[in-house]
């Protein structure tokens, strides 16, 4: 099983960009996109739905901000938009569907950079959705939460951390509340399987961050410890440019 995510920040930017020629090409099983910026009824739908892809679709209210789809190639079983929470779920972060007993949640995390009021709603987010999740997993141990977390964990995941070490995504707090999370039933699959190296998945459009390789990683696949002994391999697509991010892929064994 291969699942991709992948902010792209504008669907139709990014579709203009060759975006459905480069899914079609790699016959992915699961695509999580974050930063949509669209509702399903502006898009070419029927396009993505000739490629053989379900799309599903969780906007935001406020039109050219924020929202997630996951496309599958497998019907999903069951699909939920949002936690329940209403000054979330009118932004369009959370998109969860199972299939049979896996579940893919395909999140875009706030971005908290814009001032004080905006990184306290980023906190409290991570907070009210880690305790969301802890009680799914009662019900559904399987699970995949893939998307933009707009946190880099370590020093190692991004490329100034001592200049950095005050900017939102990379505050002790939020790292500190990531941690937690990988000590709570998850494992960063790509940590996991590259404890050392340095990669980023988002570069500033600016000062030709990207050719220098001057970026923050912020993309992450969180799999649950019943899953991890499927993992075959994690790999950041940065020669993909269809978006200031690049994609992620996990590949899953049989």
């Amino acid at each position: 099983m291969k699942i991709v995510t992948y902010n792209i920040n504008g669907v139709r930017s990014a579709i203009k960009k060759g975006l459905l020629d480069w899914i079609s090409d790699n016959d992915f099983d699961i695509v999580c996109l974050q930063e949509t910026k669209a509702h399903s009824g502006s898009v070419p739908t029927l396009l993505i739905e000739s490629l053989g892809y379900k799309h599903h679709w969780h906007s935001a209210q406020r039109k050219g901000y924020s929202g997630v789809a996951t496309f599958s190639k497998t019907p999903p079983t069951k699909v939920f938009r949002g936690l329940g929470i209403v000054k979330y779920d009118r932004e369009g972060r959370v998109l969860r569907t199972d299939f049979d007993d896996l579940t893919i949640l395909n999140c875009y995390f706030p971005n908290g950079g814009s001032g004080d009021e905006r990184h306290a709603y980023k906190m409290a987010f991570l907070d009210d959705f880690h305790f969301w999740l802890e009680q799914l997993l009662k019900e559904r141990p399987n699970v995949i939460i893939a998307g933009d977390y707009n946190i880099a964990h370590h020093p190692i995941d991004i490329n100034d951390p001592i200049r950095n070490k005050n900017a939102s995504g990379f505050r002790i707090a939020e790292r500190n509340w990531m941690t937690r999370w990988f000590e709570t039933g998850f494992v960063d699959a790509f940590r996991h399987l590259h404890p050392r190296e340095v990669s980023y998945t988002w570069w500033r459009t600016t000062q030709l961050a990207r050719r220098t390789n001057q970026g923050w990683r912020l993309d992450y696949h969180s799999v649950s410890d019943s899953l991890v002994s499927q993992i075959e391999s994690v790999e950041h697509l940065k020669d993909v440019e269809h978006s200031d991010h690049c994609p992620v892929l996990l590949t899953l064994k049989p």
